[in-house]
């Protein structure tokens, strides 16, 4: 409650008061989730509930939880070392020996921008600049021609490159952004998820991306 507006009562005095701004609450929420799913919006944190359905804020921005990295049964074709990313299922998986797998949550390609295809991992940056491509300025001239590495930059903490293409495997600084289809095409993951990814993986590693 604004301070302009606040009781010169504690809270646990004024329960009427504290009734009244949960049922409203409420009914905010319940109106809200008539609007189009999150997946509809580019940008979750743009979704008008987001703001009620989840109070965990990081500088006024919300926050959802994360995906849990995991070891996972794994019974496919593909060799250990391999990177195999899963977009329908928004999973990336690392092969790993014994039938195993370490499986996290990603952002993949949204409508327009999704693809499929091998590549394979062509160089490592730790907290990687950016420079958009010329694709993307045309798209949003508005966006900065260059951004120095570090936690505000859009490609998080790691970054790994695949093939002489202009995807990438990289961090994020929107980790709202994990587990939706919000991208221009390249693979983002939490900073936690993409440095431990990062110190399993070498240049040369082969890359499977699925639709």
């Amino acid at each position: 409650m604004p301070e302009s507006q606040s009781s010169n009562l504690p809270v646990h005095e004024s329960p009427s008061m504290l009734s009244k701004f949960l049922a409203l609450a409420g009914a905010v929420v319940g109106a809200l989730s008539l609007t189009a799913p999150v997946a509809a919006y580019e940008n979750p944190a743009d979704h008008p509930a987001y703001f009620f359905q989840h109070d965990d804020l990081v500088e006024g921005r919300p926050q959802i939880a994360s995906i849990p990295r995991e070891i996972v049964d794994y019974d496919g074709k593909y060799a250990p070392g391999t990177i195999l990313v899963n977009t329908a299922e928004r999973r990336l998986y690392f092969v790993l020996p014994g039938k195993q797998a370490v499986r996290y949550g990603v952002g993949v390609g949204r409508p327009g921008f999704e693809w499929a295809g091998t590549k394979t991992i062509s160089n490592k940056r730790e907290w990687p600049d950016w420079r958009p491509p010329a694709q993307m300025l045309k798209r949003r001239p508005d966006l900065p021609r260059y951004m120095p590495g570090g936690e505000d930059n859009p490609l998080g903490a790691r970054a790994m490159y695949l093939g002489s293409s202009l995807y990438r495997i990289h961090g994020s600084n929107e980790p709202e952004t994990i587990g939706q289809a919000v991208s221009s095409g390249c693979i983002r993951m939490t900073n936690d998820d993409v440095t431990d990814l990062y110190e399993r993986v070498k240049v040369g590693t082969k890359v499977v991306v699925l639709r």
